[in-house]
């Protein structure tokens, strides 16, 4: 696991008498999922849950009043984005949303530490999405406010990857012991290279099926059996459907691919449809980070075992969740 230290900044601020924060989070930069344990995930999930009752109950309050929120992506974003505004929104901070930084700083040429440094002087955090990998810890090294990865190109999408496990835990009632098949893009999907580095931290088996040419990176495979897992890679879901417990859809990424002949190969080759799911378990479930193609066919929404709307929901909770913690409010 990485270095905790990496990932944190020093607190020097007096607290006022009275109040109590969870020092291992407060001022934390979220950018990798090396960086939890199973203790962090137990206090995450907890306090998500906290943040579900309350918002089931009263729907906002003011635990981060007065705090602003950047949201800077320099990629398109529906879910990630809008969660994470309505998250510190439920709390009652506000946000400050910039998704055309594309058009504006950089096509003037400014670097990406500067612009870190600018936002974090009108911000209390800074939640980044960025086209290269690497560039949430390059943004971590200059920032002296928290930085939250929010997917830095086909490196690491961790707070979708807590959503998941958080999802996995509240439908299933647990994670030891499952049997977890992730399907489709695997070679460019953030979001299943950061699931499989955190599921790396519980007992579970792990099925990977995909096209040839979309296999999971083979450092990152190397990397999970030398943390003692043994996952299996296959080309054919029927293979594996049966057993599974947890099936992890993703899309084929069309904006990965600079060879549109090379997406055209490889786009439709897994539909889970109402016949495909005939032989799966009756309890389990199908997640997908979303957005979807055409890899989830529409007729699979009303299924029980479709969890993926309740997945995006569970996204809000447990991002006021982070949202709290690394500011200090939970």
């Amino acid at each position: 696991m990485a270095n905790r230290n990496h990932f944190t900044r020093s607190v020097s601020r007096h607290l006022p008498f009275g109040e109590k924060r969870d020092t291992r989070f407060y001022g934390m930069h979220i950018v990798s999922v090396e960086q939890f344990d199973r203790q962090d995930l137990d206090t995450i999930f907890e306090v998500a849950r906290e943040m579900r009752s309350m918002v089931e109950r009263v729907g906002s309050f003011d635990l981060l009043k007065g705090k602003v929120l950047a949201n800077l992506f320099y990629e398109p974003s529906t879910r990630t984005s809008s969660s994470f505004a309505a998250a510190v929104q439920r709390l009652g901070g506000s946000v400050l949303q910039i998704d055309n930084v594309t058009f504006s700083s950089v096509s003037k040429g400014e670097v990406l530490q500067d612009t870190i440094r600018t936002m974090e002087s009108y911000t209390d955090a800074i939640v980044l999405r960025h086209p290269e990998e690497g560039s949430a810890a390059i943004a971590a090294s200059v920032a002296t406010k928290p930085i939250i990865n929010a997917g830095d190109g086909p490196g690491e999408h961790p707070t979708q990857a807590l959503l998941d496990m958080f999802t996995i835990r509240e439908e299933l009632g647990r994670i030891d012991g499952l049997t977890v098949t992730m399907l489709g893009d695997l070679k460019y999907g953030r979001t299943v290279h950061s699931l499989a580095r955190l599921l790396a931290l519980y007992d579970i088996r792990l099925h990977f099926v995909a096209p040839d040419i979309l296999h999971m990176p083979a450092a990152l495979v190397e990397k999970l059996k030398e943390q003692g897992m043994a996952p299996c890679e296959h080309v054919d879901l029927a293979d594996v459907l049966p057993e599974t417990d947890v099936l992890y859809v993703t899309r084929v990424q069309r904006e990965r691919f600079d060879d549109p002949s090379m997406y055209e190969g490889v786009k439709g080759s897994y539909v889970v449809a109402p016949e495909t799911m005939a032989a799966a378990k009756e309890r389990m479930i199908i997640i997908h980070p979303l957005p979807r193609v055409d890899e989830i066919s529409m007729e699979m929404d009303d299924d029980p075992r479709a969890a993926y709307f309740r997945q995006m929901e569970n996204g809000m909770y447990v991002r006021m969740a982070l949202l709290a913690l690394v500011l200090g409010k939970a």
